[in-house]
């Protein structure tokens, strides 16, 4: 390969910021993304959701997904909208995942235009969405579904687990015998469902993320956390919510929920599933139960007390219940859903608890509520804050700093450079500095737009 022939790596999202996952890798013959995400949290980066694809949509040749989040998979829609007609390779488990994730993104889209115009709360009239249902089934026309690798013009592509959830992998691009590994979102070595994330054999460069990356999951056992908290609060007559994702974290809830209750550790009240995304991912536990540690046997014990809610009429029945209860309800970050309508009955009241499960990136309703602030907007209204508010990290499906090193150790031959990406910028200097610190190896933080020479 000549000097004028290198591939080229730009940094298109999840560059000084934990979302919008789009690295646009050229090659020869070759224009592709690896992810092609949503930025989310603060406003200046949803807002980035609106600027046009910094190439042309139709330049791109393909894209190769790490995983069905739709901080690396919701912009799809967006870019075919574009123009974009390439294909689009992932796993089996995460293209059946991406069907469900980016309908139900697109109804949004549409229901939250709808919304403005009817209230006439957008600068814009009339209010668009981003993407419509209709763009979202035309990116799903062009998913290629592949068991482990893929070859593309001059690429080999190899997809290997990386334990974040279903289907998730890590991505092994292969050019010539240049290798350029992409960690996707790296899950825990003992997450309660997924298995451990399998270490690369080899990587020229690395592109590695740090969402934990200056920080270390609490270290309680999350049985004992998990029923204490519950247990306190059914005894004074309050409810549970759990803002979970609906992908991963909202089995996981589930299985524990489950085990404590067959161990008596907490009281056999209704537990509610009111998410119709997390009930359709938790029925695909069953399908591709080779991909996690459960077998079907416990998945389908998984819910045997969980009360399905598909409906809109269902979930609001909730509010007229007079028993306590547990309800499980997306988004993760409460940042939009069903759980905002249970935010807003849970949270004015001191006997009920919301236990967050994960990351809460920064600027989401999520973040503010586990920071302390005492009262937060929902609906175009102010709540006060009087629940208790917990948040057990510790069910974070992303590997906490120690994790992430122990996984880079693993690669015997360090790479020539590793590239900090997928964090909030003050974690992936701290991340960077500690893998040179500990590995010696050469890192950095690369900036958004910025394109590096491999």
């Amino acid at each position: 390969m000549t000097e004028s022939s290198r591939p080229t790596l730009t940094f298109y999202g999840a560059a000084g910021t934990v979302t919008g996952s789009r690295y646009l890798l050229k090659t020869p013959t070759s224009r592709v993304l690896i992810d092609c995400g949503l930025f989310q949290g603060l406003k200046k980066w949803r807002e980035r959701n609106w600027h046009p694809f910094p190439e042309p949509a139709s330049s791109i040749d393909g894209v190769f997904l790490t995983h069905a989040h739709l901080d690396h998979s919701g912009y799809l829609p967006a870019l075919v909208k574009q123009g974009f007609r390439g294909p689009i390779f992932a796993t089996e488990a995460t293209y059946e995942l991406c069907k469900i994730l980016l309908a139900d993104a697109a109804k949004l889209q549409e229901e939250e235009a709808a919304y403005n115009n009817r209230h006439h709360t957008s600068k814009h009239n009339p209010a668009l969405p981003l993407f419509t249902q209709e763009d979202a089934q035309q990116a799903l026309k062009l998913f290629e579904p592949v068991k482990n690798s893929a070859s593309f013009n001059d690429l080999t592509v190899t997809f290997s687990p990386n334990g974040h959830i279903l289907g998730s992998s890590y991505l092994d691009v292969d050019i010539g015998g240049k290798h350029i590994v992409f960690s996707g979102d790296l899950g825990r070595p003992h997450d309660i469902i997924m298995n451990p994330p399998e270490p690369p054999c080899y990587a020229d460069y690395l592109i590695m993320e740090s969402t934990y990356g200056n920080r270390l999951h609490d270290n309680r056992d999350i049985n004992d956390c998990l029923a204490d908290a519950v247990s306190t609060t059914l005894a004074s007559g309050g409810d549970v919510l759990v803002p979970a994702f609906a992908i991963g974290r909202a089995q996981s809830v589930l299985y524990t929920l489950h085990k404590l209750q067959r161990q008596q550790k907490i009281p056999y009240v209704p537990i509610y599933l009111d998410s119709p995304m997390a009930i359709s991912a938790t029925e695909l536990m069953i399908r591709f139960n080779q991909q996690h540690r459960l077998s079907k046997q416990q998945c389908r014990e998984m819910e045997e007390n969980v009360k399905f809610l598909r409906t809109v009429e269902q979930s609001m029945a909730l509010n007229e219940t007079q028993f306590p209860c547990i309800i499980v309800s997306a988004s993760g970050m409460a940042t939009g859903g069903r759980v905002l309508y249970h935010l807003e009955r849970l949270l004015p009241e001191r006997r009920n608890t919301i236990i967050f499960a994960g990351y809460q990136a920064a600027g989401t309703r999520g973040d503010r509520l586990v920071r302390g602030e005492d009262s937060v907007k929902i609906h175009g209204r102010y709540y006060p804050v009087k629940a208790q508010i917990l948040n057990f990290d510790f069910l974070s499906a992303h590997a906490d700093r120690d994790e992430m090193l122990t996984w880079l150790k693993k690669i015997p031959v360090a790479p020539k450079h590793c590239f900090i990406t997928h964090g909030e910028q003050e974690s992936s200097t701290a991340f960077a500095d500690t893998i040179n610190h500990y590995l010696g190896w050469n890192t950095s933080t690369p900036s958004l737009g910025e394109t590096i020479e491999l």
